[in-house]
């Protein structure tokens, strides 16, 4: 079998090489943004999401870290952090997976079948299992506001200006939690 490193090579090629848009991070291989599209069939479909990949010295022994950088709304994404809870990443990963396990069936999985028992966003768990409708109305909303196409290549959500800041907070109701943009 191959060193980490050649895997790790071999692996970001694969998914450079699929329809996948890949921004490298520094000059090294371990860090980078995939430009992930929720799947048809979801209510996630026609969003687009800068998703931060970190591969540990150990990959693909070690799982890689993942986390949404512009809002999704999610029962198992830290609404706040990006922070993604999935089994197959956290707990059961195997050096049989590869990145584009990642992006074409764990994460689009993850979107298309929920799992509100084992939430890292209560309000989104609660909303789901209450109004599965509002629930879908709210994901779409976000896409709407956060999933932009086009804003996935503009600016990190911190470097907005503060008119834009100030449009967003109007939007959003009296009783939503968000203070601002998430820090990545």
């Amino acid at each position: 079998m191959s060193s980490p490193s050649k895997r790790r090579e071999m692996d970001l090629m694969k998914l450079m090489m699929s329809d996948y848009k890949v921004e490298m991070i520094n000059d090294g291989m371990q860090e980078f943004y995939v430009h992930f599209h929720g799947p048809a069939e979801s209510p996630y479909h026609g969003g687009v999401w800068k998703i931060r990949v970190e591969l540990p010295d150990a990959y693909p022994y070690k799982s890689p870290s993942i986390g949404f950088i512009n809002k999704i709304y999610h029962p198992n994404v830290d609404e706040m952090s990006g922070s993604v809870c999935l089994d197959v990443i956290n707990q059961t990963w195997s050096p049989m997976f590869d990145l584009v396990n990642v992006f074409e069936v764990f994460l689009p999985q993850l979107l298309l079948y929920p799992n509100p028992s084992d939430p890292l966003n209560g309000e989104a768990a609660a909303l789901m299992m209450r109004d599965r409708a509002a629930y879908e109305l709210r994901v779409q909303e976000f896409c709407q506001k956060y999933a932009k196409p086009e804003d996935v290549g503009a600016a990190a959500p911190e470097e907005k200006s503060s008119d834009e800041e100030l449009s967003e907070a109007e939007y959003d109701s009296a009783d939503d939690a968000v203070a601002g943009p998430v820090d990545p």
